[in-house]
């Protein structure tokens, strides 16, 4: 049976939690803008508090407006001050270790595909950015509240268009802000090569293949390219090659279990398709300079 709310409690075969996007009571798929403590108490509700790592299947962009917010993104911690804009894309295992706090936050939930295709190519790039967190300049930022201010108006207008024109509203306006958002973690990337059709379908046959295999020659013999056609698509996305970018996505992986779950290194290995756990073990450390064991004892969070 499904549920209202956005936490829907269910355990991927990661072991980390995945919260399922589901729209809220009485609204419709698509964008909703909460305040943090409305956010927390839906977690709690579905025994899933924001003090505990899960992995939300939906995109979050937290604006601050005031106060101080503690969370963690994957690996990465930060301390949210007003002005701060942070996005946490699907996938990603995020924590508030502090819970909500006095913190005066908005928090957009939407799902993938929501903003729309046209969007969706612009802001893709988005996904692989190492620094989702930006502080625009005043001139910037007066221009992104005001879009907020918008955006919060028109949601609340549920009954005040037929849904279609409201839905579109909503899409239009969130489509203007993500992708100021992603121009302004990367400022640079007008000046690259746009992300190929490739280098898109590399990039999701990783997502689904990474836990069986981590060799570049068979993604590309599966999507009927050559390695060298891989490896240059990934340089123009990403400036990295296909088999640095295939072992990035493990390493991450296998990060995220370590850091928040209990699995014995060698069911992490296994899960993240390595045969033998000194396999694990030595590519971990070729790219780490740890064992597993090590980078868990140091990174507990």
């Amino acid at each position: 049976m499904k549920e209202n709310g956005h936490i829907a409690d269910g355990r991927g075969p990661d072991g980390v939690p995945t919260v399922a996007y589901r729209p809220g009571a009485g609204r419709p798929p698509g964008l909703e803008i909460l305040g943090l403590p409305e956010l927390a108490a839906r977690a709690a509700e579905r025994g899933r508090p924001l003090t505990r790592a899960a992995r939300p299947a939906f995109h979050l962009v937290i604006a601050v407006r005031g106060g101080s917010l503690r969370c963690s993104v994957d690996l990465t911690g930060h301390r949210l001050a007003a002005g701060d804009w942070l996005w946490v894309w699907p996938g990603q295992v995020l924590r508030f270790p502090d819970g909500p706090g006095a913190c005066d936050a908005a928090v957009l939930v939407f799902p993938t595909g929501f903003p729309g295709g046209a969007t969706d190519a612009l802001i893709r790039h988005g996904e692989h950015l190492a620094q989702r967190l930006v502080t625009p300049g005043p001139e910037r930022q007066a221009a992104l509240l005001g879009l907020l201010d918008a955006l919060v108006a028109e949601a609340a207008d549920l009954g005040d268009l037929p849904l279609d024109a409201y839905l579109q509203t909503l899409r239009d306006l969130l489509s203007v802000l993500l992708i100021r958002l992603v121009h302004l973690a990367d400022p640079r990337r007008g000046a690259r090569t746009g992300d190929s059709e490739a280098f898109r379908r590399f990039r999701e046959a990783v997502e689904d293949g990474f836990r069986r295999t981590h060799r570049v020659a068979d993604y590309a013999a599966r999507l009927g390219y050559s390695r060298r056609t891989l490896t240059r698509a990934t340089r123009a996305a990403l400036g990295c090659g296909a088999k640095r970018f295939l072992d990035d996505r493990v390493l991450l992986e296998a990060k995220r279990l370590l850091i928040h779950t209990s699995l014995a290194p060698s069911a992490i290995g296994e899960r993240t398709g390595f045969a033998h756990p000194t396999a694990f073990s030595s590519f971990f450390r070729q790219h780490t300079g740890m064992t597993p064991s090590e980078f868990r004892s140091v990174t507990q969070p």
